[in-house]
């Protein structure tokens, strides 16, 4: 969504009044706890939540929702912080720290479903920032946002590195009865250096995959995405196992494996963090990458290859819809049982 849907108020604050593209008059709030130490949140009332996405290749949601712009999970590589430059913020730092939160989503996606009729196709969230992150905590946005999909029957998937997904968890279980409903964790990795190092703000590995095992015990089905695979940092054949086993012993309904993008801004804010933490691979990424947003084919296809198998050996699906290439000579699922309850169909 860009910057043109949103309108702001609130009380006069000259930081927000500073920022471009904030207008005077924004809500701006710091809170003094230690979770949200050196944190700016701004304060919005949005015209419209739901965003209609193109059809093409790789994008099978119809919609999707963000009730967040910025995100303090503060993945070193996230893909989307590019888009805080759309708000004349550093997508470094400022991605990190000064988070955008539309605080009247609930009330806006209710509206527009009933104005619009309910969507086609599904919405997903959780596909630019996290809706889950620590600031959902405080705001409380998602629960108004699931019962809204869930009183129309709109069918939805939710991604997210959180664990606060749990604390709603009888709407999601609702909202399955009435219409298709996924979702799935984002794991890439389970080194416990290179995730506080990554992924600072983020629950640990093992939370997220327990999130997993508890969504799907409760009758909600969860993927995992192995995603990123970090080049030279994480793709070692036994580092691929030992994620590749933690996924399956938390009973994930399917894997979906994908080395790291490099998009601009992230690639800036990427690369400033290897060449501080480990400057001996800056060449060997410059090499690989170029200017590209992903590595190579050869290169992708080999780390894919590799995961492909450990999961056939440890017995994970992949999902019936995926994004970055057919496993090889992967079998097809078994049958559903009779009168099934909500199944996994594809990762978003």
């Amino acid at each position: 969504m860009r910057w043109d849907n949103l309108s702001l108020d609130g009380d006069d604050d000259r930081e927000a009044a500073a920022l471009p593209l904030i207008e005077k008059g924004a809500v701006t709030r710091t809170f003094d706890t230690p979770d949200f130490k050196d944190m700016t949140f701004y304060e919005v009332r949005a015209r419209s939540v739901l965003n209609r996405v193109p059809a093409g290749p790789g994008m099978p949601a119809g919609w999707t929702l963000n009730p967040y712009r910025g995100c303090t999970h503060a993945c070193v590589y996230c893909f989307a912080r590019n888009s805080h430059r759309y708000l004349d913020l550093d997508p470094g730092r400022d991605f990190d720290t000064r988070v955008v939160v539309k605080v009247n989503a609930p009330e806006v996606v209710r509206r527009e479903i009933a104005a619009r009729g309910r969507p086609g196709d599904h919405v997903a969230m959780g596909t630019n920032v996290d809706c889950y992150q620590r600031a959902e905590g405080r705001y409380r946005l998602m629960p108004g946002i699931l019962a809204a999909l869930r009183d129309y029957r709109v069918s939805f998937s939710v991604l997210t590195k959180g664990t606060l997904i749990l604390r709603d968890l009888p709407l999601l279980q609702q909202a399955a009865e009435r219409a298709r409903v996924e979702t799935a964790v984002s794991v890439g990795f389970t080194d416990p250096a290179l995730w506080r190092a990554l992924e600072p703000g983020t629950p640990s590995p093992q939370a997220r995959l327990e999130v997993c095992r508890k969504l799907n015990e409760a009758g909600v089905p969860c993927a995992v995405l192995m995603s990123p695979i970090v080049p030279y940092l994480s793709d070692s054949p036994d580092q691929l196992r030992a994620t590749v086993q933690a996924v399956a012993r938390s009973g994930a309904v399917s894997i979906a494996p994908e080395v790291m993008y490099l998009r601009p801004g992230s690639r800036e804010w990427f690369m400033r963090w290897l060449g501080e933490h480990h400057p001996g691979l800056v060449g060997r990424y410059r090499a690989l990458y170029g200017d590209a947003v992903q590595a190579p084919r050869w290169y992708r296809q080999r780390v894919l290859d590799q995961v492909w198998k450990l999961a056939e050996e440890y017995g994970c699906r992949p999902p019936q819809t995926f994004h970055t290439g057919r496993p090889p000579n992967w079998s097809a699922p078994p049958p559903p049982p009779e009168n099934p309850g909500p199944t996994q169909q594809a990762l978003f």
